[in-house]
């Protein structure tokens, strides 16, 4: 039996990075429809951190109580413990505070949540589904997909096995690590490929914390004579744990219950009682998508970079593919987006995927690398001085992971055709920021994100983009921002302007005109129009070549 439907864009993929875009587009106004072969539950946790930038889309959702709110224990400590058992020998302690005292930065209205897979998709699966226009099917699988001038005609199966032919605009794999939309398209991934293979072990054990002395923490770190081996991770805060154990890039293990609680008794350096829930065997792999897509057809999150997860980016990165790629897809349904701004994903994506695997590789070879001994267990003052050897290497090496504001924040797209640059590069400064993972520096520059301030009526800056263009000017500017706005309106553009003499404002923002894109990033600034209105809107919509038709 064989069906057909139509939509606007075709989502493949039900995970964290299908469920924003299909979110996002419908915030927008746009029809989808997001087709995912499982059912959607959650049995394996596979991150459990939402970081700033991502809790910052959460705010412009709606969504921040719902986080908040969520099963995690907001109450647990979220130390970063590094030890050679939990009865044995605490060698280093990075304190973090609870969800429930952590603060927001200065830089920022949020502050990053600790919100596992099993509780965030489902607080998704609520967004998404509450915006008109969006559908989300599970229980289908893509089988094959043709373009075509006007749109993409795909073949998917339901659970029943009938086929429907779904016509679309567009269609979008967030179908993970091994996507069949990008394998269709025939695009290739390259990195350094297989970094360690891994075993995953959530398990419950209610009283684990009183089977040692330790003061608790969300992440214990264990050291043997042959390095960093495992850690156990509190996953909801209360009962639950994930113990990973690390192997390496040869050693494909595969091991009976029995062993895994050996494990974990070695890890707590004696015998408990702990009833395994799930077992997820993994790959950590380090690599990047040649390229982002071809015509209607675009990739998204995992199936165009995989990481390890050392750094808590991988997720976080593919809902900013997500966030990034949803605007465009909407202003090309509308009319007045043009083909550079679908260009413009991949140019302005691609390279924070290089940057943030690069990134999570390094915390790896940090952990990997570490000083190991016998000697860790020794008494006496060889044994001392060898733990403090190991627990300042593992403290100063990885505080650039625990503190990685930059790598949320400072994601800086460079060379976007949609982007004006018209100021002087220094080449030396980019590679310097795009190397420093924990210092983020606010700037109205183009390609950045667009600073946070508080105005005066409780809102944050960010508050006010999303919708559409925004230009934030000095009052003095009113002409030239009266130019931008009849430009824009002359081409069906949705752009707002928000003037300020606000301190604050002017002292992040810069210059005189501000022009900020709907994903928050700065599009053009200047203390002057320097080239004609038109011309400066005509690019940052990406009409410099032939329209996409809707």
């Amino acid at each position: 039996m064989s069906m057909a439907l139509g939509t606007e864009v075709l989502i493949v993929g039900g995970g964290p990075v299908g469920l924003s875009l299909a979110g996002d587009l419908g915030w927008r106004g746009r029809r989808c429809l997001l087709v995912e072969r499982g059912d959607g539950q959650i049995r394996q946790a596979k991150m459990d951190g939402v970081g700033l930038r991502t809790m910052e889309h959460c705010r412009r959702w709606g969504i921040v109580k719902d986080v908040e709110s969520s099963a995690y224990n907001r109450a647990y400590p979220q130390d970063n413990v590094y030890l050679t058992t939990l009865t044995g020998h605490e060698m280093g302690r990075q304190p973090m505070p609870s969800m429930l005292n952590d603060k927001a930065p200065p830089e920022s209205p949020q502050k990053r949540e600790r919100c596992p897979q099993n509780m965030f998709d489902p607080i998704l699966q609520r967004f998404a589904r509450s915006q008109e226009g969006v559908s989300l099917k599970y229980g289908h699988r893509l089988l094959s997909f043709n373009q075509h001038a006007d749109g993409v005609a795909a073949t998917v199966r339901d659970a029943d096995g009938n086929e429907i032919v779904v016509n679309s605009k567009f269609l979008i794999g967030c179908d993970g690590g091994r996507s069949a939309v990008r394998e269709h398209l025939g695009i290739e991934m390259h990195g350094r490929g297989v970094l360690t293979h891994t075993t995953n072990v959530i398990f419950r054990c209610p009283h684990f914390n009183q089977l040692h002395d330790k003061q608790p923490g969300y992440r214990y770190m264990f050291v043997d004579a042959t390095g960093v081996w495992a850690t156990i991770v509190a996953i909801n805060g209360n009962d639950q744990w994930r113990m990973s154990i690390i192997g390496n890039a040869r050693d494909n293990a595969e091991y009976d219950e029995a062993q895994l609680k050996q494990f974990a008794h070695a890890a707590v350096g004696r015998p408990f009682d702990l009833e395994i829930l799930s077992v997820l065997r993994w790959t950590r792999i380090e690599q990047v998508a040649d390229s982002y897509g071809s015509g209607r057809v675009f990739i998204a999150g995992d199936a165009c970079h995989l990481t390890s997860p050392t750094g808590g980016l991988g997720m976080n990165t593919g809902i900013g593919d997500a966030v990034d790629l949803s605007w465009k897809i909407a202003a090309c349904l509308e009319g007045w987006g043009g083909r550079a701004l679908l260009d413009s994903y991949a140019i302005e994506r691609r390279p924070v995927a290089i940057r943030i695997t690069r990134f999570s590789t390094s915390n790896l070879e940090t952990m990997k690398q570490v000083p190991h001994t016998e000697a860790i267990f020794a008494d006496g003052s060889e044994g001392e001085a060898a733990r403090a050897k190991v627990g300042r290497a593992l403290t100063d090496g990885l505080k650039k992971e625990w503190f990685s504001k930059n790598m949320h924040l400072g994601n800086r797209y460079i060379g976007s055709p949609v982007c004006i640059y018209n100021e002087a590069e220094n080449p030396a400064a980019q590679q310097a920021e795009f190397d420093d993972a924990v210092n983020y520096r606010p700037s109205t520059r183009a390609g950045c994100r667009a600073p946070h301030a508080w105005l005066d009526d409780g809102r944050s800056m960010l508050d006010l983009f999303g919708r559409g263009f925004v230009l934030v000017y000095r009052s003095v500017a009113g002409a030239d921002a009266t130019q931008l706005r009849d430009a824009a309106a002359r081409r069906g553009v949705p752009l707002t302007l928000f003037a300020t003499d606000k301190p604050e404002v002017l002292a992040l923002y810069e210059k005189t005109l501000v022009l900020v894109r709907p994903d928050g990033h700065v599009a053009w600034r200047g203390d002057r129009i320097d080239r004609s209105a038109d011309e400066i809107i005509s690019i940052v919509t990406g009409n410099g070549s032939a329209r996409i038709e809707s």
